[in-house]
């Protein structure tokens, strides 16, 4: 018999955005989730498109390389797509956690010679740098975006911030730092209980329990570096293009998330 897999992030979050590389217990989490929240699977969807616009952001400004830890598994028009529809001469290496996912990241990107998928923990950047395989495809002499995309809410406090300094530091001038993160700013008294369900959800049911922040929180994540316009906002407001998902226009706050993307000078 098959030992039944655990839920992680990863795979709840395929399963928001529609994916099919789940297992049972991420789909019972996520539906536990999306119980309390229905809009889960919207805010994943909004997000995915942040990470596109933010992407495609960066290469404009001439940036190849890009390091997404906390990537989960790359469906649903992640990193390597949008960068393989724009330039022929980008580089991705995914991170993440979960064996799972980096052993179904190869199998997609089976084929891609330019991209592939490392198991890492971001609370342990320095494995994440020094990794052979990493090093084999992101040239660290010359720019790279560096993306931590709704994974940062999975860590808590000191940690994360411990991690992105070390990240940041082994980054050249000229690099970015893509950041989406999960936070409580303007939560409605109401909504409080579920999302301390919520929290509950991922603590007992995987590995890495859900770490909100405030607006303030997110923001020290940038200290030092050059915020781009329009700097530090809700998902929605970064740069919206007319093919966006629609779900937050009108109520941006409603994203539940903050994103923003800075230089490294």
């Amino acid at each position: 018999m098959t030992e039944a897999k655990p839920a992680t992030a990863a795979r709840i979050y395929d399963y928001h955005l529609g994916g099919t590389h789940n297992f049972p217990a991420d789909r019972e989490a996520a539906m536990a989730v999306a119980a309390m929240f229905p809009q889960v699977p919207l805010l994943a969807k909004a997000n995915r498109a942040f990470l596109q616009r933010a992407v495609r952001f960066v290469i404009g400004q001439g940036v190849r390389q890009f390091l997404d830890i906390g990537s989960g598994i790359p469906t649903q028009g992640n990193v390597h797509e949008v960068v393989d529809g724009a330039i022929d001469d980008g580089r991705v290496v995914y991170v993440d956690i979960d064996p799972v996912a980096v052993a179904e990241s190869l199998d997609l990107l089976e084929g891609n010679p330019r991209a592939t998928a490392v198991q890492g923990d971001v609370r342990n950047p320095r494995a994440i740098l020094d990794n052979p395989q990493v090093r084999a495809v992101i040239d660290f002499d010359q720019p790279v975006a560096l993306l931590l995309v709704a994974v940062l809410h999975f860590v808590p406090d000191e940690a994360a911030y411990d991690a992105v300094s070390t990240l940041v530091g082994a980054l050249p001038s000229g690099s970015y730092l893509i950041i989406s993160h999960a936070v409580e700013d303007e939560v409605k008294p109401e909504e409080q209980d579920n999302i301390d369900t919520m929290k509950t959800v991922y603590k007992q049911r995987t590995a890495t329990p859900l770490t909100l922040r405030n607006r303030a929180g997110v923001s020290r994540f940038f200290d030092g570096l050059e915020l781009v316009e329009p700097g530090l906002v809700w998902v929605p407001e970064w740069r919206p293009e007319p093919t966006d998902p629609q779900d937050f226009v009108a109520n941006p706050a409603g994203s539940a998330g903050l994103v923003g993307v800075a230089r490294i000078p």
